[in-house]
Formats: structure tokens, sequence, C-alpha cells
């Protein structure tokens, strides 16, 4: 992955934590996993994890609270000839 998109997903996952952070505190984690869920493709949210077991991955701490909630996807299949 390239650091270009690394940056973009991160940032892309920082604004909806800062969208999130005006709902109550209770709901802010869920509202953030379930717009990552419902708008990220797989792929989108492949690459979300593996920033997210960087160390210094710069995601907001909202973000990687909601994280625990955020569906991983399925291992791509074996292209089989």
């Amino acid at each position: 992955m390239s650091h270009d998109t690394r940056s973009k997903l991160v940032y892309m996952a920082n604004q909806i934590a800062t969208f999130f952070k005006t709902q109550p505190a209770n709901e802010a984690a869920q509202g953030v996993a379930t717009h990552i869920n419902k708008f990220w493709e797989p792929r989108m949210r492949h690459q979300f994890f593996e920033i997210l077991e960087q160390e210094n991955n710069g995601f907001d701490p909202l973000v990687i609270e909601a994280s625990s909630l955020i569906r991983k996807p399925e291992p791509a299949e074996p292209i089989r000839q």
C-alpha cells in the first residue's frame, strides 16, 4: 500500500470520527463503525486493519475505539486456474 493511500484512509477515518464526536459519547464509536461498515468496500477495510496494526498509525482515538466494531473483510479467495 502506498504512503498516499495510507494517508487518505487515515484522513477519511479521522474525518468520520470528527463528525461523530458531536454525537453522545456512548454512540460515537458505534457511529464511526457503522459508517465504515456501510460505506467502505472490503479492500478499504482490509487496508484499515493493516494500518491499525502499526504503532504510530495516526488514527484518532475514537477511530481506534470503533475498530473493534468494524467488520473485518473475508480473506480473498485464491484464483483457481
